[in-house]
């Protein structure tokens, strides 16, 4: 009972896991935040175009609520989509783009403006 158990040993075996760097870099907080919004409604209204599809098929009188209300939800949900390509867009716009060989960032208003003292 001597052996701790909270402590891996290391006796010849190799770890369980490797840290390896990440493939991409993290995607900027405001283009993140859109991507989630937008696959939040588009599984909100993939639902939604469910329910509509088996409310018709059982003759229900929800289905023409549920109909109307999925081509709505289909408008938001292309909106949301737009709205991550948008951001994205912005994003590099306002704080550029690194790309080998060239760049094709910008710099700064104020540091290319001229100083006068």
């Amino acid at each position: 009972m001597d052996q701790d158990h909270d402590i891996p040993s290391r006796g010849g075996r190799p770890p369980l896991w490797t840290e390896e760097p990440a493939r991409r870099r993290r995607m900027p907080d405001p283009v993140r935040t859109a991507a989630v919004r937008a696959v939040i409604i588009i599984a909100l209204t993939l639902g939604q175009a469910m329910v509509a599809v088996f409310c018709a098929l059982a003759g229900a009188w929800f289905a023409f609520p549920a109909t109307l209300c999925s081509i709505a939800s289909t408008v938001v949900a292309t909106w949301a989509a737009v709205d991550v390509w948008v951001t994205r867009q912005v994003w590099n716009q306002r704080h550029g783009v690194i790309s080998v060989p060239s760049s094709s960032a910008r710099e700064m208003r104020k540091a290319r403006r001229p100083r006068f003292p």
